[in-house]
């Protein structure tokens, strides 16, 4: 029985998950983490609740994966590398460049590290993921799964921006989306709970974590979404301001006198919920917050969800109504105050969910009541097991064609 390792490399952080096919059970998880600091940290989950943990240095993602790989083998998940047939890659930015995942080759890793500019933070870093495991592995068939490719079907009036037509021409201008492969797979999830093919489908799917976005889906297709040139923009989140007036980024930067770096750094990592509340970028705490009469908690709450709102209403005309709204990723799958209050706000367009069934964390569920125009589905996200599926996809491809 062969193995796959679907591996998330973000700027500081390696994640991972080894799957035995063809069952496609889990059978080790884990995460290394604080990659570049003075100490970091990784935690290896594994056979019956095993749970590895060690605190060491990694200089950088090649010394991360080399230790991920040593660990398998030291913790007898795998008895040899032979067993990991194949590799897949979560990679943030894949710019005009990938309309679909990719076999990785020499030429596919030199446009992923071009397309760095999108992603300063991930792409170098996932570069550097892909060359270790090839290192190591390097008969393992190995596959890029981009966050990107899945919004390159939104058409031209979604994805441009009112700017001159040829800074996108010239310099790629335009809105590229984010978290393509969460909402791939719950788009999925939501067509077979509903019973239907997923190219009849109207679905709005929100992926509200710390990072969030709101996608529109019509056809099977990515046909608008939240986030735009980075994932900076679209709706509130734990501490990027998302949506933003620039000529408001450009007086406030005047008045502290900081450059571009500096604004882009508070407008990521001290805004959103953080700089609203004072309090925190998490959820819970924030509303904890709310609930102790703290008014800038509260305001941040209803920042929150409002412009999840916004988006979805924005999407329901879009779309000309839609099949179902789906909640997924850390937030919409576990914060059960989130979801009630936006589907309230949501009534008007025959949104209406049952209390007993909305009080549940992470549970693939229909949340709607029966009289509901619309549904409301929570459905836990994947993006491990469509990386997997790719790999399956993308292998079968390449067979065929030798």
């Amino acid at each position: 029985m062969s193995k796959i390792i679907a591996v998330n490399a973000g700027s500081s952080t390696v994640k991972f998950k080894l799957f035995n096919m063809p069952s496609e059970d889990v059978i080790a998880s884990g995460l290394i983490e604080r990659i570049g600091m003075d100490m970091g940290h990784a935690k290896i989950k594994y056979g019956d609740d095993q749970v590895h943990e060690d605190k060491q240095p990694f200089a950088n993602h090649k010394d991360a994966v080399s230790y991920l790989l040593k660990q398998l083998i030291n913790l007898k998940i795998v008895e040899n590398y032979d067993e990991i047939s194949a590799v897949g890659h979560r990679i943030v930015a894949g710019g005009r460049d990938f309309e679909d995942s990719a076999v990785i080759n020499d030429e596919v890793i030199k446009e992923i590290s071009d397309d760095a500019e999108f992603a300063p933070l991930h792409n170098p870093a996932e570069v550097e993921g892909i060359k270790a495991f090839r290192k190591v592995l390097p008969h393992a068939f190995a596959v890029a799964v981009f966050d990107t490719s899945f919004h390159t079907t939104m058409p031209e009036y979604n994805a441009l921006y009112s700017v001159p037509y040829e800074w996108n021409e010239k310099y790629g201008a335009r809105k590229y989306g984010a978290h393509g492969t969460s909402h791939r797979y719950v788009a999925a999830r939501a067509a077979k709970m509903l019973g239907k093919p997923l190219k009849d489908l109207k679905l709005i799917t929100c992926h509200i974590g710390a990072g969030a976005s709101v996608c529109a889906i019509k056809d099977g297709k990515s046909y608008d979404t939240s986030m735009g040139f980075s994932p900076l923009a679209g709706v509130t989140m734990a501490t990027r301001s998302g949506d933003v007036d620039p000529s408001l980024v450009s007086f406030v930067q005047d008045k502290l006198g900081i450059d571009n770096d500096k604004m882009i750094d508070i407008l990521n990592h001290k805004s959103g919920v953080l700089g609203i509340s004072g309090v925190s970028g998490d959820m819970r705490d924030v509303e904890a917050g709310a609930k102790k009469g703290n008014k800038r908690c509260q305001i941040a709450l209803q920042i929150f969800d409002n412009r999840v709102v916004r988006y979805i209403g924005s999407y329901l005309a879009e779309l000309n109504g839609a099949d179902a709204i789906v909640f997924t990723a850390g937030v919409g799958e576990n914060d059960i105050r989130f979801r009630k209050s936006v589907t309230d706000k949501l009534s008007y367009f025959g949104v209406k969910i049952d209390q007993e069934k909305n009080n549940v964390r992470g549970v693939e569920r229909d949340l709607s009541t029966p009289d509901a125009k619309i549904k409301t589905l929570l459905i836990p996200t994947n993006e491990e097991l469509m990386i997997v599926h790719d790999i399956l996809r993308l292998k079968k491809q390449a067979d065929a064609n030798k």
